[in-house]
């Protein structure tokens, strides 16, 4: 409200009504001044236990006589003291006694109190004053005597303790409430800082911080804020980048944020993968193309429900290296990849032309918290090699004060917006912006359990209060995405659980790339406070449903054995990372089966990681798994082939448990307490070099029901034009879908998740291959359906 419109009391609504402003007297050099008059008569102020603060505008006592030496203001029935010279607030009003004049004041920048939603314009167009019941506001009487004198002396020194706060501080404990219908009196216009916009770049992102405003972000000297959304290419199909950066551009985001996992990049020591879906430099600039600034969370480690949080396996082959620490080891490999890694992002950058405005170093190390010399490592190793944007760290809101790092923006990762959110923070750093490195829209699922949600309401509440509060934020997730192949990670609460292929997280976007209720409430909100119309919305991706496929050829996993590369030969089991394979790197992902011949009944005893089939020859007489290492072996005929079929079911991706992640058979086996000895172990990751050399298989056609491990192959007839899909194995158990050669994903009759993503991108006009790996129980047929199930 401009100083027009107060009057010379402060006044607020256009009647007569004096106010007392209190003020923060210790921190007058912190405001711009402002005109007020002082009143004689101290109208006290007694406010509702309810609220911490006065109004900045106080109900008029009535009319008395002024006391002797006094004259009353032309527009207030209350004897004041004018000082100064005429009213600035008020034009027009008479020259004051001799000698006074007009008191400058600070003026804390707070919202002017007023009637609620609904009563606004029952004020305007009435004379009712407000709050209409007086009585719930207790003032003394307009009489002049020694205690209203011996207030304005002690008024410096009681006063601070009823002033508003300053904005920063309402930001440390702003409450949840709902969105009003107009945030803002101006809107943000940042039309002119987009990637394609801004040619002449001398100043990145930056933090600003100074006596007349919030610390705030700038972006080449601009105030800016990042709306901000988490897409993972590594998860979306390449063909649909472009469609998901539209989307979150449309949706009235202005920055992408997204991880870089080690282990998709480098699967083999000093072997680098940047192609096809793991094309990080193409994504980033298509989302440049599109408009959208890019923050990069690089690692090395990054959680993000991958298989040991995106750190490689063959980090685990030697067993005294600590994983997130100095550990010599780790470091050597952290600084190979490092090496590699800046190298393509280094010309990314904001000041190379590229739209990279800040990057992340490692994540929520907060939580884990080993080694405090990790942090500043590889701080130092992202300086080293060419990174000049604003880098930061991410934690959640409890472990900053672990995770943070001098020299680096600290921002936090929380689930709700609470009065406590930043009491860590604010401890870590008070004179910088506030960011909120992953505001959690939803949540992943594991096998079984439910399926997880979050309010669209909810979301777009939370949202509004951090742009009332300017606090910039990053929607994790905008869109999830897939688990494709064996990348899921696990999470071990006592008991493992593997995420499940999905990674929809209920997202602002579907798995498919689909708008939500959440997508259309936060482009309602977004466009209401940015001055440039959103981009018009990307049409939908259609959907298909084609005919059910019913597999006419099967393929036992024993006779599938010598399609296999050669066999390890040992004396005792290997667990998988160290397996002599891959040019000395072990296996990742997928199964190990094991043989050895035995002789004997009794206990088997194996500790295997994560699940076990236990055959003899091929029959299935048991499972093992982390809660059950024991199983009867029945009475055998002379000797027997005994198999164990163990899976990689996905690594624990967050805690110290991360150390401790080496699958397959992690120990001896033995009978009646004798080790056994003179292993066969064959490596199945199922790559797509196996499912070539299998097309020579000696497929059988497919009986009403078949048991046991084994292949099914059938034919999906797609058309000429294809298009995404969902499969669904209804009367199928367990195991993984392969299209074209590509893995799709776990399915699991115990759920939640009861469909499988297929893009169409990823099919082929008319005939296309399906393979099904099923681990016990074969079903009838495969459908599709145009809605996933989750």
């Amino acid at each position: 409200m401009s100083k027009q419109n107060r009057g010379p009391c402060y006044q607020v609504a256009e009647r007569n009504c004096p106010a007392l402003r209190y003020m923060v007297w210790p921190k007058l050099s912190s405001f711009p001044p402002t005109w007020v008059c002082v009143s004689v008569s101290i109208s006290w102020l007694v406010t509702p236990s309810s609220r911490r603060d006065p109004p900045t505008s106080l109900p008029c006592a009535q009319a008395a006589p002024p006391p002797v030496g006094t004259e009353r203001c032309p527009r207030c029935p209350e004897p004041s003291l004018l000082l100064g010279p005429p009213c600035p607030a008020a034009p027009g009003l008479p020259g004051l006694p001799t000698g006074l004049r007009w008191l400058e004041v600070p003026s804390v920048s707070t919202p002017e109190p007023g009637p609620p939603a609904g009563r606004q314009q029952e004020q305007r167009g009435t004379s009712a004053p407000w709050p209409p019941a007086m009585s719930s506001w207790r003032y003394l009487s307009p009489r002049l005597s020694w205690k209203r004198i011996m207030s304005i002396f002690f008024l410096p020194l009681i006063s601070s303790g009823f002033a508003p706060r300053a904005k920063y501080k309402e930001k440390e404990n702003l409450p949840v409430r709902e969105a009003g219908p107009q945030l803002h009196q101006s809107r943000f216009n940042w039309s002119h800082l987009t990637p394609l916009e801004l040619k002449d770049r001398t100043v990145g992102l930056q933090t600003q911080s100074t006596p007349e405003s919030n610390p705030h972000f700038t972006l080449e000297g601009h105030k800016f804020l990042i709306f901000g959304g988490s897409i993972h290419y590594f998860r979306v199909p390449r063909g649909s980048w472009r469609d998901r950066l539209l989307k979150l551009r449309a949706c009235g985001f202005n920055t992408v944020t997204t991880y870089v996992p080690w282990n998709l990049h480098e699967p083999q020591r000093g072997t680098f993968d940047f192609s096809g879906n793991l094309d990080l430099e193409a994504f980033v600039w298509m989302a440049a193309e599109v408009g959208l600034w890019v923050i990069l969370r690089p690692g090395p480690y990054i959680c993000s429900e991958i298989d040991l949080g995106g750190l490689p396996s063959w980090l685990l082959q030697d067993p005294e290296l600590r994983l997130r620490t100095t550990d010599k080891g780790f470091v050597q490999a952290v600084d190979r990849y490092f090496d590699h890694l800046m190298a393509r992002v280094v010309p990314l950058q904001y000041h190379q032309g590229g739209p990279v405005i800040a990057m992340q170093v490692e994540n929520e190390y907060g939580a884990f918290a080993k080694d405090r010399a990790y942090m500043p490592h590889l701080h130092k190793a992202l300086l080293n090699r060419g990174v000049v944007e604003l880098l930061l760290t991410s934690d959640a809101e409890n472990d900053v004060l672990q995770g943070s790092i001098k020299g680096v923006l600290a921002t936090i990762n929380i689930n709700s917006f609470q009065k406590n959110t930043f009491e860590h923070l604010e401890r870590v750093q008070r004179d910088k912006p506030i960011m909120i490195m992953e505001y959690w829209v939803g949540w992943f699922d594991t096998w079984g359990g439910k399926h997880m949600v979050k309010d669209a309401d909810d979301v777009v509440k939370t949202v509004s209060e951090f742009i009332k509060a300017e606090i910039s934020f990053n929607t994790y997730m905008f869109h999830g995405g897939t688990n494709f192949g064996f990348i899921n990670g696990a999470t071990d609460l006592g008991e493992h659980s593997s995420v499940v292929t999905s990674y929809d997280y209920d997202a602002v976007l579907t798995e498919a790339g689909d708008y939500t209720k959440k997508y259309f409430k936060l482009r309602k909100l977004l466009g209401s406070v940015l001055a440039s119309p959103l981009p018009p919305l990307p049409e939908l991706i259609p959907k298909a449903v084609y005919p059910s496929v019913r597999p006419s050829l099967y393929l036992p996993l024993w006779d599938a054995l010598q399609h296999l590369d050669e066999p390890v030969i040992s004396s005792a089991p290997v667990n998988m990372e160290s397996l002599p394979i891959n040019a000395g790197n072990g296996q990742s992902y997928g199964f190990v089966l094991y043989e050895t011949p035995i002789c004997a009944r009794g206990w088997l005893r194996a500790k295997v990681r994560d699940t076990a089939q236990v055959f003899l020859n091929e029959t299935h007489i048991g499972t093992l798994d982390g809660g059950n290492q024991n199983l009867r072996i029945p009475k055998v005929k002379g000797c027997q082939l005994l198999r164990i079929l163990v899976e990689n079911q996905g690594r624990v991706n967050y805690s110290w448990k991360i150390q401790d992640q080496r699958k397959g058979v992690t120990g001896p086996v033995t009978i009646n307490s004798t080790p056994l000895e003179g292993f066969t172990i064959y490596s199945l990751e199922m790559k797509t070099s196996f499912f070539d050399r299998l097309r020579s298989a000696a497929w059988r056609p497919v009986s009403n029901s078949s048991l046991g491990p084994a292949f099914y192959l059938g034919t999906l007839k797609a058309g000429p034009s294809p298009r995404d899909t969902f499969l669904r194995l209804l009367d199928w158990s367990y195991g993984f879908v392969f299209i074209n050669g590509r893995n799709l994903g776990r399915y699991w009759n115990i759920g939640p998740q009861q469909t499988l993503y297929l893009p169409g991108a990823w099919l082929h006009p008319e005939d296309n291959e399906i393979i099904v790996f099923e681990r016990s129980k074969s079903g009838s047929s495969l459908q599709t359906t145009d809605k996933p199930k989750l």
